[in-house]
């Protein structure tokens, strides 16, 4: 097998960010990397003011100040139905981000396979291989981004896996995995003793008549099933990078020292603070739900004045604008073009995709009204501009 430094070789730097970089250079619109431009809650914000003038400010327990685990395993038990202690199915992390990787060295060893639904987020091939496992690709097939069962069957009967990853609402493809459809991959992990590792910063942005189902929750889940998440999307504060893993207690006892020693513990004061957003109420989380379904719809009104075909997301806060018929050779000179001539940045399709693919660009819609408006009309004009190419 080459080596990890050979494998990451064919891997550039993060193209969100590279994207987000190029934006501020173009003074472009930056709908690439997918953070809000709007303020989380005045309770965050109010907690947050306290916590700085309180006795938070060294380390908290590694794997999660107290208080904070207490009131996460609350605020799960509130949307699962599952019985969840905190001390025994919970390691706090800084971001989802992190506790994918926690999720991945604690489930794979070096050499083993990870199946990965393409397209996919960038850091999971990454994950995979910083981890010293091998990614074994399984489409998802354009334009409702649907797996085909028995591809994933014949890939989990030959791949033998030790992980799948599902992103769950999908990034970047909006895409909202069905009861059925977590059903199904939770029998194959069964049959191939492999986990289940949920991807699921988005669970509360999903749009009707979708429904998030918790995988964790479903028969046969408990010992089978990591789930990784964030506070991120659903509070509005993805630069407080604060994550969380939930699994059985056999595998948070070794997610604990993967977390340990990649990053000892996540901010103290932060956690502190956090505690008022995970007793939000119900109407809290309707209103999530209510706030991006407007600018969902708000958005895709603009792209449908493109005249560009696009994916209507189930979840999350993305869409995929297929730009093929602008005529770029390849979508990385469409997405800077779109940058530097459009004044909107987004993300070239193909980051997401293992495979050649230079159809799609991804954009969010995680931001003000006024925002979305101003790229919505330089974007309702990106044939004219085109034309004068």
């Amino acid at each position: 097998m080459p080596s990890t430094a050979t494998r990451l070789s064919s891997f550039t730097e993060s193209v969100i960010r590279g994207m987000s970089r190029l934006a501020a250079k173009h003074g472009a619109i930056n709908l690439a990397q997918g953070f809000p431009d709007f303020d989380p809650p005045e309770a965050l914000l109010a907690a947050l003011e306290r916590a700085t003038r309180g006795p938070f400010h060294q380390y908290a327990v590694t794997w999660g100040a107290p208080r904070f685990r207490h009131a996460l395993a609350r605020k799960i038990q509130r949307f699962t139905g599952l019985d969840v202690d905190p001390d025994q199915h919970l390691v706090v992390t800084c971001g989802s981000t992190e506790a994918m990787m926690v999720a991945m060295m604690t489930a794979c060893d070096p050499g083993d396979r990870v199946i990965v639904f393409s397209p996919f987020y960038e850091n999971y091939a990454a994950d995979a291989i910083l981890s010293g496992a091998c990614p074994v690709y399984v489409p998802l097939h354009a334009p409702d981004f649907n797996y085909d069962a028995a591809e994933l069957e014949q890939a989990f009967a030959t791949a033998r896996p030790k992980a799948i990853i599902v992103c769950n609402p999908s990034n970047p493809t909006g895409k909202v995995f069905t009861r059925a459809e977590l059903l199904h991959i939770l029998a194959l992990a069964e049959r191939h003793d492999a986990f289940v590792i949920m991807d699921e910063p988005y669970e509360h942005i999903v749009y009707a008549p979708h429904e998030h189902v918790h995988a964790a929750a479903l028969p046969g889940a408990a010992d089978r099933v990591i789930t990784c998440n964030s506070l991120s999307k659903t509070y509005s504060i993805t630069g407080w990078r604060l994550g969380y893993v939930h699994a059985a207690p056999a595998v948070i006892a070794q997610a604990r020292k993967v977390h340990d020693f990649l990053t000892v513990g996540a901010a103290a004061p932060l956690q502190e603070a956090a505690v008022a957003g995970l007793e939000l109420p119900d109407s809290y989380y309707a209103g999530l739900r209510d706030l991006y379904a407007a600018k969902r719809e708000l958005f895709l009104g603009y792209l449908r004045q493109t005249g560009l075909p696009f994916t209507e997301p189930q979840g999350a806060y993305y869409v995929m604008l297929d730009i093929s018929s602008l005529g770029f050779a390849t979508d990385t000179l469409a997405a800077e073009w779109f940058a530097k001539e459009v004044g909107v940045a987004g993300v070239p399709g193909s980051s997401f995709f293992r495979g050649p693919e230079h159809r799609f660009i991804r954009f969010h819609f995680a931001k003000k009204e006024e925002t979305l408006k101003a790229a919505g009309e330089r974007l309702a004009r990106v044939k004219e501009i085109a034309a004068r190419r």
